[in-house]
């Protein structure tokens, strides 16, 4: 049976191996609970058809059995009366139904081993789908927990990473700042020395024209 394939690969998943080779753990296990379910559901309904096939193979058994019975019956009763023709018709009739009879216990046999299969085949599904919602809820939480720290990780590097951008600014900052003071600082250094140097010009002129004032050089 297909639907007894199925189970049987659902039954034999590892839910482990599974999880690693998917892209997407979370959406795979509830993937993978979804289809046990549905074949769950679907192997209950078959055990059901297949129990009520079972019980109608033994009510129909039972009502061969007595008609069986009461054609041997009828028999007899013909032998009492000494009419070896309708003992021989009736016997007739029992003998078709011991036929039926066996091939009834037959039907019976078989269906049986089929319906224990499959109560089997229901019963492993079920552990399995239980084993299965218990590990996905932890393998759910534990996937969450993996992300929500990857998250963390990724933020605590671009935290720093933009740390980094701005201490690298505040340096670039302090350096032009230093740069603008040492060069006003340079700008003021040349402004006194042109000052005094024309302080320094404008005090030779005066001693000069003192000089020739006293020897009446003036013009």
């Amino acid at each position: 049976m297909a639907l007894m394939d199925r189970v049987a690969t659902l039954v034999r998943a590892n839910l482990n191996d599974l999880i690693d080779k998917a892209e997407n753990p979370e959406k795979m296990l509830k993937q993978v609970i979804l289809d046990m379910e549905n074949q769950f559901m679907q192997v209950k309904t078959q055990v059901a058809i297949a129990l009520a096939d079972l019980h109608l193979l033994e009510k129909k058994k039972a009502e061969n059995n007595a008609k069986h019975a009461e054609w041997m019956r009828k028999a007899e009763l013909a032998v009492d009366k000494k009419d070896d023709q309708l003992a021989r018709a009736a016997l007739e009739r029992a003998v078709s139904f011991h036929v039926l009879a066996e091939n009834y216990d037959q039907q019976i046999e078989d269906h049986h081993t089929q319906v224990e299969s499959m109560k089997s085949a229901l019963k492993r599904l079920e552990l399995k789908l239980s084993e299965a919602r218990a590990m996905a809820d932890l393998l759910i939480v534990q996937h969450r927990r993996s992300r929500a720290t990857h998250r963390a990780a990724n933020a605590q590097h671009t935290s720093d990473t933009g740390n980094g951008a701005f201490e690298r600014m505040r340096h670039k900052v302090a350096r032009e700042e230093a740069l603008g003071m040492a060069t006003g600082e340079m700008l003021g250094d040349d402004l006194d020395v042109r000052l005094h140097m024309l302080e320094r010009e404008q005090k030779i002129n005066a001693l000069l024209d003192e000089i020739k004032a006293r020897k009446g050089l003036t013009a």
